[in-house]
Formats: structure tokens, sequence, C-alpha cells
């Protein structure tokens, strides 16, 4: 009886070994940004390595398309981007919505910077952005330098926090 015992402990300590081994944990500063690709509002591929290296990359997940925080966070950064530029950053947004949806989220509110559609969640995984027992990502901004290793996060709910942490650490990018 203790034999089984001992091997039901170890066999059901092994599992949860392995599969906390296997989930991925988000990203942190200097760590190597995780590369990925996936289709834009216009359904064109788009893939993170292409920009690796040529542009500081402002990287953000946002949980919906046309909801109120969401749609503030977007205009935030659309309202930046001459700043942006000037300062040699791209901006992609991530979120579980489709093409047409990020299509039509663009459109309505002019835009002007990648959205990639992650329907699937493989991208929210691979950061490990997901919103516990929820089907979309969390609001976090990865802020991506040249050699392709984060050198900022910022995981709040408030697209302010966002814009003024980033607006820092592209600052400090500068002075480097």
């Amino acid at each position: 009886m203790k034999i089984k015992l001992l091997a039901a402990v170890l066999i059901a300590g092994s599992v949860l070994f392995t599969a906390s081994t296997l989930r991925a944990e988000m990203p942190k500063a200097g760590d190597k940004a995780p590369l990925f690709q996936g289709q834009d509002q216009d359904g064109k591929e788009f893939k993170l390595a292409d920009l690796v290296g040529k542009k500081v990359v402002l990287l953000y997940f946002y949980p919906k398309d046309n909801t109120p925080g969401c749609t503030k966070e977007a205009c935030g950064l659309r309202d930046r981007m001459g700043e942006l530029q000037t300062n040699n950053v791209a901006v992609v947004g991530v979120s579980h919505d489709s093409v047409a949806s990020h299509k039509k989220f663009a459109g309505d509110f002019n835009l002007n910077f990648t959205l990639v559609a992650d329907p699937d969640g493989k991208i929210i995984k691979l950061y490990d952005v997901k919103m516990p027992m929820l089907g979309m990502a969390k609001r976090v901004s990865f802020l991506i330098g040249l050699d392709g290793k984060i050198v900022h996060v910022t995981d709040a709910m408030n697209p302010q926090v966002h814009f003024d942490e980033m607006k820092q650490a592209i600052a400090a990018l500068k002075k480097d």
C-alpha cells in the first residue's frame, strides 16, 4: 500500500513539474523577444523578425477591438506616432480579434500602425499574456530594442501607464 501511494505521489509530482515547465512565462526585460508571424489588418503576412534590428518595436497586446480602453490606447498610440517614428519606433498591436475586425477598427479610428490578428491565441500564449479564464489578451506592452531583446515591459490595465512608461523607456534607449 505504501509503495502504491509513493508511486502515485511521484507520478503526480512528475506530471505537475512537466506541466509547469511547458507553460510559457511572460518575457521580461533582458529576455530575447519571442519571434512570431501572423496576418495584419490588411491580410498581409507580418513577421516580427522583419522589424527586429531595423526598428525599436513597441509590441502591445490588448483585449478587444472597439472597446473603450482599447480604443483609447490605440488612438493614443496613433496620436503619438510622429514622436515614435522620430525615435525609430514601430508599433505593433496584437489581440484575439480577426483580420476583418482589425481592418474595421483601424479604418474607424485611422490607425497608422500594424495590428496582428491572433484568433487562435498562439501569439498571446507565446508571450503568456492571456487573461485567466477569458479568451483574450491582457493589456501588456513590450519595448523591443534593436538587438531583439526586451527593454521594458508594462503590465497594467490603464493605457496612460503604458504611454508614460514606454515614453521613459524610449528616452532611456536614446541615452545609451
